[in-house]
């Protein structure tokens, strides 16, 4: 499932979700909480997330700078990279061996971050310019705030694309590959799994190209009217999570009543 908007609303639980969180752990349901922020660290996450009242397990917590990392480490083990990002990021590629450097790395590496420095995205430009390979952990052109939209990593990276004509691949949502990897993570088979998600153009596609049954719920961004304007479905739409209170062993269901 996702995190921002399924689980949590701007640092809010969202009413149900502890109660889902318990059922899933009571009856030793495998599940894992993607977001597609870089940012933090699954342990930080899972501070973040206790603050809002859900009592979520480190390895329970799958990053888009994990996915990341575990793509490098499959394509290029023991690599280096030049990072534009944070602690998120770059402790999952120090975990998988990686040198963090600017002189001649193998990849340019682009993440979330709030302070993004115009010297960095320079820095960056040169080296992608010189031959690094551009990856970001994910294509979100925005991110949310109690002010407003906040540019996010694919505005950044646009930038960068921009300047040097190469575009960088993406390994988050919706990009299937971050699926794959979480559904290894908790040793799932796509036919067995679902995904739930607040956002038809990134978890219910992300779903549904990984093989997965899907669930879009209204607590975020996509709106049931919304979904008549994709060519795909979700398997259901749900108002929130906790309409799957009591009813994660056959989630697809009709409610009585």
């Amino acid at each position: 499932m996702d995190m921002d908007g399924v689980l949590v609303h701007e640092e809010h639980l969202v009413p149900g979700a502890d109660e889902l969180i318990i059922e899933l752990r009571e009856t030793e349901t495998p599940f894992v909480v993607l977001t597609n922020n870089s940012i933090r660290t699954p342990r930080d996450l899972r501070a973040r997330l206790l603050q809002s009242g859900l009592d979520i397990p480190e390895k329970s917590i799958w990053t888009s700078a994990l996915a990341t990392a575990t793509f490098l480490a499959s394509q290029r083990p023991n690599g280096s990279a030049y990072v534009v990002g944070e602690s998120g990021l770059t402790t999952a590629l120090h975990d998988i061996g990686y040198v963090l450097t600017e002189n001649d790395p193998d990849y340019v590496v682009l993440g979330e971050t709030r302070t993004y420095s115009f010297e960095a995205i320079t820095t960056a430009i040169r080296l992608v310019e010189r031959g690094a390979r551009f990856i970001a952990t994910n294509p979100d052109p925005t991110g949310p705030s109690r002010d407003g939209s906040l540019p996010a990593t694919g505005s950044v990276a646009a930038l960068i694309s921009r300047a040097t004509g190469r575009d960088p691949y993406y390994v988050g949502k919706p990009n299937a590959l971050m699926m794959r990897s979480a559904l290894r993570e908790i040793g799932a088979h796509s036919e067995h799994t679902l995904m739930i998600g607040d956002r038809m153009d990134t978890d219910i596609v992300c779903g549904l190209e990984a093989g997965l049954q899907t669930i879009l719920v209204l607590t975020g961004i996509s709106t049931r009217e919304s979904v008549e304007r994709y060519p795909y479905r979700p398997t259901a739409v749900l108002t929130s999570v906790a309409d799957l209170v009591g009813r994660t062993a056959h989630p697809f269901t009709p409610v009585s009543g």
